[in-house]
């Protein structure tokens, strides 16, 4: 800013004509683009000057007023110049009276460096106090727009949820199977479930807005107290709660956004549990009914297994009997015919000895059955002579 500065002070007094003639070609095109960089520079300090110079222009208008005279409102000026750089007045007077003057008086006129620091230092803390107020706003409207945005989405989000509740309520779950049209009943009770429930959360939202209120009138109250006990916040503490509230909004959106995701994921996954609940149920009734099948089927393969084990003990069995008989008849030799005759002689005397002695056993049974009938009778009329006997002693 200091070389600008001292490069428009050196080309406002300018090169002598009788030197321009002895320049060369090359030292002109310096000349001129030097020139034309001081204009340049020239040109952004008269930018400034003006509006400077149009922001205090109201006070200067004031302080004109009040001068006794039009010589003693210049000199004014000036001293207000000199005296107060701060507020960089009477530029733009200056160069008009610079013409009806003398060069004496435009040097008097003519702003020092530090009087060009000072205005251009205003204006540098004056544009980022607008960069600021403009980020403030443009922040503002950003918010605002994410607020309608998010409000947008969260809206979408439950116009398709009501779809498609609506769809698996009504269309598909109360329709006639026969018409293929909802069920009127079905319909409006759909409908008066879905006001109530409007209805319960108009209320919860207002609840929660009252809430709101008071916490607010709570910390107006603490701020004013704050305020009055001489602890107030900072621009800094501002900023610093600003960038923390608006950290946790969109936190408090994200979980937001992870709430209604997580709700429509519910909303699926229990309809998927619903049918794998009755997929559960069927297959539970057909796990019973292969059980009842299984112990069926095992008490009838116990008794197989019995019965194959006796069937294997019947068969061993049978294989000895088998091998015995084999084993008889091929040891067995056929005897001869007089053998054969003695021997048929010989059971017919022995059957003829066995008839006779069975009738003589059957004669000697009825013998002694007779006489256990004596035997007895004997018996008891001997007992009846002991009482006699016994009397007469």
């Amino acid at each position: 800013m200091a070389d600008s500065e001292t490069m428009s002070v050196d080309t406002s007094i300018g090169n002598p004509d009788e030197h321009i003639a002895d320049l060369s070609d090359e030292q002109l095109a310096q000349l001129v683009s030097d020139t034309l960089r001081a204009n340049e520079v020239l040109a952004l300090e008269t930018q400034m000057f003006e509006k400077y110079l149009k922001r205090v222009e109201p006070k200067e208008i004031e302080l004109s007023l009040h001068a006794p005279a039009k010589e003693s409102k210049v000199y004014g000026s000036n001293a207000t110049l000199s005296s107060h750089s701060d507020q960089g007045t009477s530029s733009r007077l200056a160069r008009k009276r610079s013409k009806s003057r003398g060069s004496a008086l435009e040097k008097a006129l003519r702003l020092s460096v530090e009087q060009k620091c000072d205005i251009a230092q205003r204006e540098l803390e004056e544009y980022q106090q607008d960069v600021s107020r403009i980020n403030d706003e443009s922040e503002k409207v950003l918010d605002t727009l994410k607020a309608v945005l998010e409000e947008a989405d969260i809206r979408l989000t439950e116009v398709k949820k009501d779809e498609y509740d609506f769809e698996r309520d009504i269309i598909k779950g109360a329709s006639n199977a026969k018409t293929g049209k909802a069920h009127a009943e079905k319909v409006v009770k759909y409908f008066e479930e879905k006001l109530r429930a409007r209805e319960t959360l108009i209320v919860k939202l207002r609840l929660r807005n009252e809430a709101l209120k008071a916490n607010k009138k709570k910390l107006q109250l603490q701020l004013r107290q704050k305020e009055e006990m001489g602890e107030v916040l900072h621009e800094v503490d501002f900023s610093q709660l600003k960038i923390e509230n608006q950290q946790y909004i969109a936190k408090i959106d994200e979980r937001n956004q992870q709430l209604l995701q997580q709700k429509l994921t519910a909303g699926s996954s229990l309809q998927v549990l619903n049918s794998y609940k009755k997929k559960l149920s069927i297959l539970m009734m057909e796990s019973d009914r292969l059980k009842m099948e299984i112990s069926a089927r095992k008490e009838l393969l116990t008794r197989i297994d019995d019965e194959t084990e006796l069937v294997i003990e019947e068969r061993m069995a049978a294989e000895r009997m088998n091998r015995k008989l084999r084993q008889q008849m091929a040891d067995y030799r056929v005897p001869a015919v007089i053998d054969y005759v003695k021997e048929k002689a010989d059971l017919y005397d022995l059957r003829k000895k066995v008839r006779t002695w069975e009738r003589k056993v059957d004669i000697a049974q009825m013998a002694l059955s007779t006489h256990r009938k004596v035997w007895q009778n004997v018996q008891i009329s001997g007992m009846d002579k002991q009482p006699l006997e016994v009397q007469w002693r």
